[in-house]
């Protein structure tokens, strides 16, 4: 559960019901949690703080253990008995609604039920993460149903570790250091207020993603491809190892999330980004051979960020698993060739199943006999206490292989 009581100065019926809303747009409705989060704080302005971290911390615990719950009851019930129930068991004490004058008490804990019941996810999800880890996958998905931290990259483009730091402090927000340009968060708060985020002294990014983008080893002047670029949140950090030197492509299906990078950009001072819509073949083939370094961070199932996603372990399945394998199988054979024989490559996933990663790569490698592996490695959440990533590190040779497409 989550680490520190959300409930508000007072509870009130509005904000139980923002739960209920948020929990069925999120599980009928099968849209993700943080829009569906983000779309009713917009429609609702004048909640507080705390009335806010209420209903998303709520809505979040309840996603987390969702099977647990429904298990201990033995049969289906309404959004607001679960609500009540999860609220006793985090020591609130509930006002005396008609919703909750008939609440009967909370059955007891499932201490013998099974891994999948008491840390809560679905029977196919503990299979892959069974045949996967092994002895280690229980240590591993409780890590997965910890909250996570909030870690904050500090724009090098504009400022310092120990600056940025003093600065927020002066702002109210206490931080510590755990990385080079890393900042944790001492507690949950919305920095995106701040006078700091707003001139552009740094990005929210999970600290297993901030060690993405050093692994290209990026040498100022370089032509860069960010081929899945989305919304920036690795370009921006690309842009920052590159001291604004050299040329960054940022690449992406779809316009709504480049426009956002470019937004995203200006505050941060990225001046060498340049965005190209994949709307056509054509744009990969311009690329052939001409970046020397190349970042694949493809679409996955999210399986490491379940943390900060924990609506999508209900949405998973084999369907959406074999559709991106396939898609990632479709971007390394094609998006490839960008890389210049001599060139850099790698390839991320924030997936901790093999089939996307591990898989992956040794079904490119014996495809393209032009690329050898340099290092490849994971982040998980058990031992590194932040986001589950993988990474490959791979170099082009000399060998010419054009990308398919």
């Amino acid at each position: 559960m989550a680490d520190s009581d959300p409930s508000p100065t007072r509870l009130y019926p509005n904000l139980v019901a923002a739960v209920e809303q948020a929990l069925t747009d999120t599980l009928v409705g099968r849209h993700p949690a943080d829009k569906v989060l983000g779309r009713l704080f917009k429609a609702n302005p004048k909640w507080g703080s705390r009335d806010r971290a209420f209903i998303a911390e709520t809505t979040y615990d309840l996603l987390r253990y969702l099977r647990h719950y429904t298990e201990r009851i033995g049969a289906r019930t309404e959004w607001w008995s679960l609500i009540g129930w999860h609220l006793q068991a985090k020591g609130i004490l509930l006002p005396d609604w008609p919703e909750w004058r008939q609440l009967p008490p909370c059955p007891v804990h499932l201490s013998d039920a099974p891994l999948a019941v008491v840390e809560s996810v679905t029977d196919w999800l503990d299979r892959k993460g069974r045949a996967a880890y092994g002895d280690r996958w229980p240590s591993l998905l409780h890590a997965l149903n910890r909250p996570a931290k909030v870690v904050l990259r500090i724009n090098a483009l504009k400022t310092g570790l120990e600056e940025a730091r003093q600065r927020l402090a002066g702002e109210g927000i206490d931080t510590q250091p755990v990385g080079p340009w890393a900042l944790e968060l001492a507690e949950r708060i919305n920095v995106f207020q701040s006078a700091a985020f707003r001139e552009g002294w740094f990005e929210v990014q999970d600290l297993a993603s901030q060690q993405i983008a050093p692994l290209l080893d990026i040498k100022p002047g370089q032509r860069i491809v960010d081929a899945c670029a989305g919304a920036g949140g690795k370009t921006l950090h690309l842009a920052a190892l590159a001291a604004n030197k050299g040329q960054i492509i940022a690449l992406d299906t779809e316009a709504p999330k480049l426009a956002e990078l470019k937004h995203r950009a200006a505050r941060a001072g990225a001046h060498n980004i340049e965005t190209r819509l994949i709307d056509h073949t054509r744009v990969i083939r311009r690329l052939s051979a001409s970046a020397d370094r190349l970042l694949l961070d493809v679409p996955c199932t999210g399986t490491g960020v379940l943390r900060r996603n924990p609506d999508t372990k209900w949405k998973l399945g084999e369907e959406v698993l074999q559709k991106c394998m396939a898609l990632q199988h479709q971007i390394l054979r094609q998006y490839a060739g960008i890389c210049r024989p001599g060139g850099r490559m790698v390839y991320a996933t924030c997936s901790i199943l093999p089939e996307e990663n591990q898989d992956q790569i040794r079904n490119f490698l014996a495809e393209h006999t032009g690329f050898i592996l340099l290092l490849e490695g994971q982040f998980l959440p058990d031992d590194f206490g932040y986001d589950g990533f993988y990474y490959a590190v791979l170099e082009r040779s000399e060998i010419k292989t054009e990308p398919e497409v």
